[in-house]
This record gives C-alpha cells, sequence and structure tokens, in this order.
C-alpha cells in the first residue's frame, strides 16, 4: 500500500505540522500545494519530509485538481487533506488495517469528518458523521469544478465508508473564523447564481452512489429546494431544524455560537449576497455581461 497525501496550504504554520505528522504512519508521500505563504508554512512542512510546490491560489477545487494534474504523486492511493485537519490515531490504525485488503473494485473510500469548535466537538445539529470522499485511487478520481462544496468524484468502482473519524480542528480565533465564511459566502454566492442564470458550466458529476449519497443528497435538497426559498425564511427554518429536531442543542454555549453562526449567520450572508448581487447582474443582457460583472463585484477570477 503506498499513499500520496496532498495538503493545501496558506499560512498554515499554526497547523501544518499537525496534519503532516498524523498521517506519518501510513503516508509514502506528502505534497504541500502552498499559495505562496508568508509564513514559515513552506519551510515547516519542507522540515517534515513534505514536498513543497506553489501555485496561485483561484479556489479550492482548482487548487486540487491542478495538484493532481502537476504534482509527482506516487501513491497506489491519493489523499485530501485540509491542512487544518487531523486524522486520528485510530482512523490512521484503520487505515493500515484495511486498506491493503481492498479489492480492485474498490476506487474510493469515504472518511467521517468531525468538527471541532472552540474545543469541542460538534455532535449534534446534523454535522456528524459528514462522510466526504477523502481517499481514492490514483487515475480514478478528480474534484469537482465549483466554486464552494466542492466534492471528490470517483470512477471504475464502488466506495466504501470506514468507521472512525477525522478532526477539523482550526485553531483560529473567531474573527478568523467570520472572515473565512464571509469568503465563502461570496463563493456560494456565485454559484447559486449561476446556477439560476447559467454563467459557466457546472459540474453535475457527484453521484449518489456509496460514500457520495449524502453530499448528494445535500445538494439536491439545497438546489432544488432550498435555494427557491426567501432567503430570510429558509435560513430561520434551517437553524430552527437545526438547533431543535436535529438536537443541535445538546451540544452547549459553543454549540449554540457555531449553530447560529455557521446554520443561520453564513446561510443568511449567502442569501443576502445572492440579492445584492443579482440587483447588480439581473438587468444585462448577455451571460458575458453578467459573468463580467459579478467577476467586478466578487474579485473573483470568473
Amino acid at each position: 500500500m503506498s499513499v500520496s497525501v496532498v495538503i493545501l496550504a496558506y499560512n498554515e504554520a499554526r497547523h501544518i505540522a499537525r496534519a503532516i505528522e498524523s498521517v506519518k504512519s501510513f503516508a509514502t508521500q506528502v505534497v504541500v500545494v502552498d499559495s505562496f505563504s508568508k509564513d514559515a508554512t513552506a519551510e515547516i512542512a519542507r522540515g517534515l519530509g513534505a514536498e513543497v510546490l506553489h501555485n496561485p491560489f483561484v479556489n479550492q477545487a482548482r487548487q486540487f485538481q491542478w495538484a493532481l494534474e502537476n504534482a509527482p504523486l506516487t501513491g497506489e492511493w491519493i489523499m485530501r487533506l485540509d491542512a487544518d485537519e487531523i486524522i486520528e490515531p485510530a482512523l490512521a490504525a484503520e487505515i493500515v488495517d484495511r486498506m491493503p485488503g481492498l479489492g480492485p473494485d474498490v476506487a474510493g473510500i469515504g472518511l467521517k469528518r468531525k468538527h471541532i469548535f472552540l474545543g469541542r466537538w460538534i455532535r449534534h445539529g446534523g454535522r456528524y458523521p459528514l462522510i466526504l470522499t477523502r481517499l481514492w485511487r490514483r487515475g480514478q478520481g478528480r474534484v469537482e469544478d465549483r466554486w464552494m462544496d466542492e466534492h471528490v468524484v470517483v470512477w471504475g468502482g464502488r466506495t466504501v465508508v470506514f468507521d472512525h473519524p477525522f478532526s477539523d480542528c482550526n485553531l483560529n480565533d473567531l474573527g478568523f473564523f467570520t472572515d473565512k465564511h464571509n469568503k465563502y459566502a461570496t463563493r456560494e454566492a456565485v454559484d447559486v447564481l449561476n446556477q439560476r442564470y447559467d454563467l459557466f458550466a457546472t459540474d453535475h458529476d457527484l453521484t449518489a452512489g456509496g460514500a457520495a449519497s449524502q453530499a448528494s443528497l445535500k445538494r439536491k435538497i439545497k438546489e432544488g429546494l432550498y435555494n427557491r426559498i426567501p432567503f430570510p425564511i429558509s435560513t430561520l427554518g434551517y437553524v430552527l431544524f437545526r438547533y431543535v429536531v436535529q438536537l443541535g442543542f445538546l451540544d452547549g454555549r459553543e454549540g449554540l455560537i457555531y449553530h447560529v453562526l455557521q446554520g443561520y449567520w453564513y446561510r443568511f450572508l449567502v442569501g443576502a449576497k445572492v440579492m445584492e448581487f443579482d440587483r447588480v447582474i439581473a438587468g444585462l443582457a448577455t451571460p458575458e455581461e453578467k459573468r463580467a460583472a459579478l467577476a467586478d463585484l466578487t474579485g473573483l477570477k470568473l
């Protein structure tokens, strides 16, 4: 078994060593794709034996796909790991034990993500387990081309789900969290407006099979129902569903902060940005004009 772990990074000196150390028991190669960090991210990664490549950042999907197409990946399997994520020891042991026995009919592996917020595991509100395809056979997977909420698409075999989770545990403060989600909201608003006006090609390859079934169902609900409801109503309904019906209140004070910020404020912000951007582009005649205006509004390279 050989595994190449690919980590995207920008100013991740606080997290990068932790991420690399967490995969050492099974990774035969670690590649860090750095977006020209201004801190010591690259130096720390090299010091721990990682190969460091540099590439200008557009969005997560294109950066990771660039890595798949340009990095000298040698592993039979590819793992996608964010710099602020940790492969916990139990999952690392499961990877070592189970992966060598997987037959050629298995093309991908879904992993369960658990989110740590302000030091607390957010177990409720539909946040665990979030199953993401994070391991796949080299040459049998790619990343969807989307501005937000991109997933890995695999082919040529089925996917299985491992039992133990990995952790998403960002150590930065709430200012970082809100700034990051403000940027995410802009990107998600672009995807919503693209769905509305068909501004550029949309990736539809995420299927309902295997580990992708949870993500596929959520996307169908979001695009087919949620995005069609006026956002002041949909956002309120969503946070109440998460906090009451899905028992988010059991996550304590940290959970209250998380569910309100990520489940209400963020979703409300996406809706507000869609409204703001739409007011500018709705009256334009062609998709090209709309796309150019949206690029000016957002600063994104559309």
